[in-house]
């Protein structure tokens, strides 16, 4: 029941209708007795500086999760970033601390390689091809070069971008064979949608899946719908195919550390 007493968590993005992460919150904090809500909120595009203040000004709002388009822009706005935050200035979730001051951290990368792990999926040693450069796929880079993959392919619309990262995730993770891409995707034991693209049934794919090697995996950021159209049409080609929601499942645990709500009575 919320009452008076009910603290506040909070996911913004643009769009927002697609997201699970209310979902899990919610049954997590049922499942741990503690009293909060977790609420979707939608913060336009070029909106965030102005939502940001209005965030700022909910004294029990404790903290919320950023989803796109919001990820960079929200880690210039924290006060602290820590984690994956400082390296990659992109990030997912924010506490509020004490002083009413905004910290922030990166969770995505982690949870994606926890969940690929946890459905059976080989990390360390693999050769990864991925389509896309914004935040999504700059946590995917780090994470995967931390976890030990052989060799990671980038492709971006805008290439200056994928050109960016390879070169920053090089220079922390030397061993790593990281170069940019095209839209061809052959060669790669895995091949991973890090874009928006599959929000929505009639888009396209982010890159070329008939370049992909059939016994190659093919997976996905977006959570919602579990079956994008990558993945519908990657399944028709006899791919093994590895859903969006494994990332958010698999970060979950991470998220409710950093925002303090993995201890008992917890807030």
């Amino acid at each position: 029941m919320i009452t008076g007493t009910t603290r506040l968590y909070a996911i913004i993005g643009d769009p927002i209708a697609h997201v699970r992460t209310p979902m899990a919150f919610n049954e997590y904090f049922l499942a741990q007795n503690i009293d909060a809500v977790c609420l979707p909120i939608h913060i336009g595009r070029d909106d965030l500086p102005r939502g940001w203040a209005g965030l700022k000004s909910i004294a029990n709002l404790d903290g919320f999760i950023v989803t796109a388009p919001h990820k960079a822009d929200a880690a210039r706005l924290c006060e602290k970033l820590e984690g994956d935050g400082l390296h990659t200035r992109v990030v997912n979730t924010v506490r509020r601390e004490a002083d009413g001051s905004f910290s922030g951290t990166l969770l995505d990368g982690r949870g994606f390689v926890s969940g690929l792990i946890k459905q059976g999926h080989q990390v360390k040693g693999q050769r990864f091809y991925m389509a896309g450069a914004g935040g999504a796929g700059t946590a995917l880079a780090y994470a995967l070069a931390d976890a030990g993959a052989a060799a990671l392919t980038i492709q971006n619309r805008t290439r200056s971008k994928a050109e960016k990262l390879v070169i920053d995730v090089g220079a922390a993770y030397p061993g790593i064979d990281i170069r940019v891409g095209t839209a061809d995707a052959s060669s790669h034991d895995i091949a991973v949608n890090a874009t928006s693209l599959g929000l929505a049934p009639d888009d396209g794919h982010s890159f070329d899946l008939a370049s992909v090697d059939t016994s190659a995996l093919v997976a996905e950021v977006v959570m919602k719908p579990d079956m994008t159209p990558l993945l519908i049409a990657a399944e028709k080609r006899g791919h093994p195919i590895h859903f969006g929601i494994h990332m958010l499942n698999s970060q979950l645990d991470l998220m409710m550390q950093f925002l303090g709500l993995d201890r008992p009575n917890a807030p």
